[in-house]
């Protein structure tokens, strides 16, 4: 059985250690009270900071960078890491805003991390949409990413990014054996566009786990900012009233430890 460690350190940020491997997903390390933009007319407040300061991070073999224009998936201090990572996976157009040491992948597209002694992890970009149809152009391109490694138990290991629940995300799990779950939740809105919602609610993600079958489910980015509107509460309600093997998936990560999980 392959063991991974999984941090959350806050929003969507997780530190996952599986294979041999130190991967960072969507760094966010600013402190909290600043007031962000997202641009035509949305904000957001970061209302608590990172439980893992960066200096306390291992170095990095990778960041999963599942987009590079919103602060609440890259703030100032996690663009600052992005140099000291041996890669950056994310967007094709990410990737070019960042250069460096980015590398874009469009979906279904793969990316395989390789070194002497290491099993090879595949990365697999999956289809991700920020927000209701016709949305892209301005909420701008994300990425989920697929991981793959010889050993696993249980299938791959799904990092969602920020979506809802569409076509693209239900091809995933006509793809792809989906083992565990890094579920981006937290129902975002904004005032100014009143009830649209940009990443998948508490709902739609039980009716995506009905889809995926997975064997564990892992939420993030749910808690942090002022734009999440489904916080663990809610979430945790609405899970009350779905199939018992769908609650049996969910699992909460505690906020800045280490957990193992057979993956």
């Amino acid at each position: 059985m392959t063991e991974a460690r999984i941090t959350h350190i806050g929003g969507p940020t997780t530190l996952i250690e599986a294979a041999g491997w130190r991967l960072l997903t969507d760094p966010t390390f600013d402190p909290p009270g600043r007031r962000y933009s997202f641009g035509w007319g949305t904000s957001s407040r970061k209302t608590t900071g990172p439980a893992v300061d960066p200096a306390e991070l291992p170095p990095l073999d990778a960041v999963l960078l599942t987009h590079d224009h919103h602060a609440d998936n890259l703030d100032a201090a996690g663009r600052a890491l992005l140099p000291t990572a041996g890669t950056v996976l994310t967007t094709p157009s990410g990737a070019r805003r960042l250069g460096g040491n980015a590398r874009g992948l469009a979906p279904w597209t793969t990316w395989r991390l390789q070194t002497p002694g290491r099993p090879t992890i595949e990365v697999t970009a999956t289809p991700a949409r920020h927000g209701p149809p016709l949305s892209r152009p301005l909420v701008g391109d994300v990425t989920g990413f697929a991981l793959r490694w010889e050993g696993q138990r249980h299938g791959a290991l799904w990092i969602s990014g920020d979506t809802v629940l569409y076509a693209g995300v239900r091809e995933v799990a006509h793809r792809l054996d989906v083992g565990t779950v890094l579920l981006h939740l937290g129902g975002v809105r904004f005032p100014l566009t009143g009830p649209v919602r940009y990443t998948m609610t508490a709902p739609r993600a039980v009716d995506l786990c009905n889809l995926l079958r997975p064997h564990t489910v892992l939420p993030v980015h749910y808690e942090g900012w002022s734009h999440f509107h489904e916080g663990r509460e809610a979430i945790e309600t609405e899970l009350a009233k779905a199939p018992v093997g769908v609650r049996t998936q969910f699992h909460w990560l505690p906020v800045g430890s280490a957990q193992e999980l057979a993956v």
